[in-house]
């Protein structure tokens, strides 16, 4: 569940938004003329480096590097 709150009002209690949303873990949405415009989201604190998340998933048969046969139009 969401909560709307308008431009002006998250301006003058942006600190207070902040600690509420991380304590309560609910998203709140940031309006301007009653259009959302951003939205604050708690942080996963237990959030993991992506980077060489995918490592040792991949797994290939053959050598990937040698000619695979194929003709193409341009090697005739």
């Amino acid at each position: 569940m969401s909560e709307y709150m308008k431009a002006g009002k998250f301006k003058a209690r942006c600190l207070k938004v902040m600690d509420r949303v991380k304590k309560t873990k609910r998203r709140v949405i940031i309006t301007k003329r009653n259009v959302p415009v951003a939205q604050m989201v708690p942080v996963d604190e237990k959030s993991e480096e992506l980077y060489g998340k995918m490592k040792g998933t991949v797994h290939y048969k053959d050598d990937i590097t040698k000619p695979t046969g194929e003709e193409w139009d341009a090697d005739r």
